[in-house]
């Protein structure tokens, strides 16, 4: 049974390239993705000032919670991204898994206004 996945694709590191190659391998992954147009915002915190890209996509899959989680924690390693990276503040990529089926994972996020714009944009595709 396929189950309708929603993600968040960030960085703040080499934007357009990591954010090139997350939408390729996301593809390659999942055919039939849809991205939400890509959207620059400011950084949480104080320290670093760098904007971010950011983007929201869904798709549909077959794979269970961990497989596609695993498969986005793959991407992140593909883009450069190393455990002490968010310490520095230096997200080469970052791919959340914010919702697989009913299940929310990341209710904060759903809260942020750039994915609140972006889910209503995937909605109206």
């Amino acid at each position: 049974m396929k189950v309708l996945c929603h993600i968040c694709i960030g960085s703040n590191y080499h934007r357009k390239e990591n954010m090139q190659l997350a939408q390729k391998r996301l593809g390659e992954l999942f055919p039939l993705i849809c991205f939400a147009k890509e959207r620059e915002t400011e950084p949480l915190s104080l320290h670093n000032r760098s904007l971010f890209s950011n983007q929201v996509a869904c798709f549909y899959t077959d794979m269970d919670k961990n497989a596609v989680v695993d498969n986005l924690k793959r991407i992140e390693a593909e883009a450069g991204r190393k455990p002490e990276d968010k310490a520095r503040e230096r997200i080469s990529l970052d791919i959340d898994l914010l919702s697989y089926g009913d299940c929310i994972l990341k209710p904060e996020d759903l809260k942020r206004d750039y994915i609140v714009e972006a889910l209503a944009e995937l909605d109206e595709q």
